[in-house]
C-alpha cells in the first residue's frame, strides 16, 4: 500500500501546472479589490462581472448598513488573443460608460523573468455631466483616459504581490485646483488561504493630488472564493467608485470613522 501511494504521490506531482517554465494562477481574478491584476481573459473566453458597491455602513442597521443604497457595474469582457483581451462595463457612478484592453507583455518563469507584466488601458465617458450646470459642456468634456502599468511576481505558492503605476486624465476634474492628468501607484497582494478561498488586499497612493482636497488614498481589502466556472470577490474599501480614475481620484471614505463601504464582484465565465 506504501508503494501505490508513493507512486500515486509522484504522479500528482507530475500532474503538477507549475512544473513547466511559465508560473501560473498568480492571480485568480481580473482584480486584485479595486486595482486590475495582471490575469487576462483566456483567448475566446467571455466573462460577465457583475459588481456592487453599497453605501457606507457607518449608519449601521437604519440603511442595513448601507444596502439600501448600492452602486452596480455591468462589464463585459472577451479574450481576443492570449495576449489581450478587450472590456466594455457601465456603473451607477456617475453613469459611467467604459471601453478598456489589458495586454500580456510577460510572463513570469519559474527559472527566468522573476514578473509578469500587463498594461491595462480604458477609455471612460461620464454621462452625468449636466449641461443646463454646465452650458459650455461638450462632449470631450466628459471623457477620461487610464494607463496602468502592472508588474506582479507569484512570491510563493500562497503569496502574490504587484506594484501599479498608473496615469489618468480627467478632462472635467470635480476638484477645481485639480491638474487634469493625475498620477498614482497602486499595491497589491493575494494570500492564498485554501484550493478556493484567498485574502486580498490593495492600496493606490495618489502622488499629485491638490491641496486641500477632499478626497483620499483607497485602500481595501477582501477575500475570494472560486467555484468552478464563477468567481466570487467580497470586500470592504473606503471608495465607491469602481472604475479605475474614480476610485484614485473620487474615494470620500474614512475607515477611523467607519466610512467605508461593502461591496461583491460576480464573475462567470462563458
Amino acid at each position: 500500500m506504501a508503494l501505490i501511494a508513493g507512486a500515486q504521490e509522484d504522479l500528482l506531482e507530475g500532474l503538477d501546472p507549475e512544473v513547466d517554465k511559465e508560473v501560473i494562477a498568480t492571480w485568480k481574478s481580473l482584480k486584485v479589490v479595486n486595482f486590475e491584476t495582471t490575469k487576462l481573459v483566456a483567448p475566446k473566453e467571455f466573462q460577465l462581472i457583475i459588481s456592487h458597491r453599497f453605501a457606507s455602513v457607518e449608519n449601521g442597521i437604519d440603511d442595513l448598513f448601507g444596502m439600501d443604497n448600492a452602486v452596480t457595474r455591468f462589464q463585459f469582457a472577451y479574450g481576443l488573443t492570449e495576449w489581450m483581451h478587450v472590456e466594455a462595463s457601465r456603473t451607477g457612478f456617475n453613469k459611467t460608460y467604459q471601453l478598456a484592453s489589458k495586454f500580456k507583455l510577460k510572463k513570469q518563469e519559474r527559472e527566468g523573468f522573476p514578473f509578469s507584466i500587463a498594461l491595462f488601458t480604458a477609455m471612460d465617458a461620464n454621462t452625468e455631466l449636466d449641461k443646463s450646470i454646465f452650458p459650455k459642456l461638450e462632449f470631450i468634456d466628459r471623457l477620461g483616459y487610464t494607463a496602468q502599468f502592472i508588474v506582479a511576481r507569484k512570491i510563493s505558492k500562497r503569496l502574490s504581490a504587484q506594484l501599479s503605476p498608473t496615469l489618468f486624465h480627467q478632462n472635467f476634474v470635480p476638484f477645481d485646483p485639480q491638474d487634469n492628468m493625475q498620477y498614482a501607484m497602486g499595491l497589491g497582494a493575494r494570500y492564498k488561504l485554501t484550493n478556493r478561498w484567498s485574502i486580498n488586499a490593495d492600496y493606490g497612493y495618489h502622488l499629485n493630488r491638490a491641496d486641500g482636497s477632499p478626497f483620499v488614498n483607497p485602500l481595501s481589502i477582501g477575500v475570494d472564493l472560486e467555484t468552478g466556472g464563477h468567481v466570487f470577490q467580497m470586500h470592504f474599501t473606503n471608495a465607491q467608485p469602481m472604475l479605475t480614475n474614480g476610485f484614485l481620484s473620487q474615494a470620500t471614505g474614512d475607515w477611523t470613522e467607519g466610512r467605508f463601504y461593502f461591496g461583491f464582484n460576480l464573475v462567470r465565465v462563458f
